[in-house]
């Protein structure tokens, strides 16, 4: 499985960007997806998962409200939109499978395959 994430850039703060992951594989259907952010100095940390059908989404607190997790299974994609975004959103972006595991999970320990990353950085 190979997962390549496009879509990030520079953007002002307030400004809105939409990350897209596409994977290869028929498997992609049947897995949990989720993105994840790694910013200088801390830790990689869970963003958003959804679940294989798109039925549930989770997010982690400080995106609530302003990042949307989404998928389109017939074309093998996850989307990451994201809206009013802040200086402390600014990291490198990664999309995560769980490969034919279709539950959701927040733990990085989960997932078994992982894109390259897209920057996004936001100015003040």
């Amino acid at each position: 499985v190979q997962l390549v994430e496009s879509g990030g850039g520079l953007v002002q703060a307030g400004g809105s960007l939409r990350l897209s992951c596409a994977a290869s594989g028929r498997t992609f259907s049947s897995s949990a997806m989720a993105w994840f952010r790694l910013a200088p100095g801390k830790e990689r940390e869970f963003v958003a998962a959804i679940n294989w059908s798109g039925g549930s989404t989770y997010y982690t607190d400080p995106v609530k409200g302003r990042f949307t997790i989404s998928r389109d299974n017939a074309k093998n994609t996850v989307y990451l939109q994201m809206n009013n975004l802040k200086p402390e959103d600014t990291a490198v972006y990664y999309c995560a499978a769980r490969l034919m595991a279709p539950l959701a999970l927040a733990s990085l320990y989960e997932y078994d395959y992982w894109g390259q990353g897209t920057q996004v950085t936001v100015s003040s």
